[in-house]
């Protein structure tokens, strides 16, 4: 089955055109974000605790992330947070000196966890909408949607924010929201809606109990959340502000290397998801890996790194994918938003942890390759962990 044929799905294909404009305006005004943070005075830690804030909603809501989604009507819960989303972007309007840099991350906190419900709601409704090749599809499309938002949101926004400034950026995207928010009034449903019966603290807690009684789960959401070690926002801030501000403009510099990146996590599906299997995931994971220490090796030139930065975008879209659909694959359908919440809090507590890494460690004044070096290494071990699960027959071969 092709992505042309999944599209043909009329749900999908709607989710779709809501995904790519939301996804282009969050990555459109990221550039202009952390570059005026840069021309606010922003040193690296502040640079790394706002890249956190936006990832951290998934970590400390994920209980109530999960409770949410398998309560509320996707439509209904959609419409909440695209509001929200809408309203704390021109928020970043009114941040305008360095002292207010607190309010500027409650309003990031505010949008991320409005972006972290949205994100989890649609995973979790794809798997009762679509199965086997058609999930796969599906989530491989999500990604590349993903990916070509980055790459076109990053680099029109370093252009946009160079020429005309933070404000309009920001005013873009809550426009871009505002476009999406109208396509959703005519996306429709017919799923079968779960009754729950338990009580609010029941359902959480069945929702841990549940991974916590399934091995296989639990090492699967390990397994995803490695995928957070190409966290690269804090990197790549520092790396303009650092190594390239004298060769190109700051905003053009995070923008264009986003772009760059993206492209390859665009590309990259295509030619790898047809390939890829329980039997050589590690292979993969290896090669990221290794992508990942090329880019280290090529940083000290802006031009070349652009080359590195391409072959470390080109496997994470299908290994994050591909990791995804393992645990859609392996949980039950009334416990699929409490699990995906629960995924993505560990996931994005890998982002954390290494946003707060290269943060803290540029700090300390540890070279921004061996910073770069040190994430690639550390795929090299999550491919000896994936082969001691198939080993212990965790993941079948």
């Amino acid at each position: 089955m092709t992505y042309l044929e999944t599209l043909k799905h009329p749900v999908i294909r709607r989710l779709s055109f809501i995904q790519f404009l939301s996804y282009f305006g969050t990555w459109f005004s990221q550039v202009a974000l952390f570059s005026m943070l840069v021309s606010l005075g922003a040193d690296e830690t502040t640079i790394s605790l706002t890249a956190a804030m936006a990832m951290l909603p998934a970590v400390v809501l994920a209980p109530f992330i999960g409770l949410i989604i398998d309560r509320i009507a996707f439509k209904r819960l959609v419409f909440i947070l695209m509001v929200t989303e809408i309203a704390m972007t021109i928020g970043f309007i009114f941040i305008n000196r360095l002292e207010y840099v607190w309010i500027l991350m409650i309003f990031i906190f505010i949008r991320s966890a409005a972006a972290s419900i949205l994100f989890s709601a649609e995973i979790a409704l794809f798997p009762k909408l679509v199965s086997g090749e058609m999930l796969k599809n599906t989530n491989e499309i999500h990604s590349v949607i993903w990916s070509l938002c980055y790459a076109l949101g990053m680099a029109a926004g370093g252009i946009v924010t160079y020429y005309v400034g933070f404000d309009a950026a920001f005013m873009i995207d809550a426009i871009l929201y505002s476009i999406a928010l109208l396509l959703l009034k005519d996306l429709h449903l017919s799923i079968q809606k779960t009754i729950q019966t338990e009580s609010n603290f029941e359902m959480i807690k069945s929702g841990f109990s549940y991974i916590a009684s399934h091995r296989k789960i639990l090492h699967l959401i390990l397994l995803h959340a490695s995928i957070g070690l190409t966290s690269f926002d804090t990197l790549i801030t520092l790396l303009a502000d650092f190594k390239y501000k004298e060769v190109i403009a700051v905003p053009l510099a995070i923008g264009w290397m986003n772009a760059t990146r993206a492209l390859g996590l665009m590309l990259g599906p295509f030619f790898i998801s047809r390939i890829i299997s329980k039997d050589n995931l590690h292979y993969f994971f290896i090669l990221q890996g290794l992508a990942i220490i090329l880019w280290s090796i090529l940083e000290y030139n802006f031009y070349l790194a652009l080359i590195g930065l391409f072959v470390t975008g080109f496997f994470i879209t299908t290994l994050w994918s591909y990791t995804y659909l393992l645990i859609q694959e392996e949980t039950q359908n009334q416990f699929m938003g409490r699990v995906v919440s629960y995924n993505d809090m560990i996931f994005m507590l890998s982002n954390v942890a290494t946003a707060l890494f290269i943060g803290y460690a540029s700090k300390w004044e540890l070279k921004l390759d061996i910073i770069t070096f040190s994430l690639g290494i550390g795929f090299f071990i999550v491919a000896r962990y994936y082969l001691w699960l198939k080993k212990h027959a965790i993941i079948p071969g």
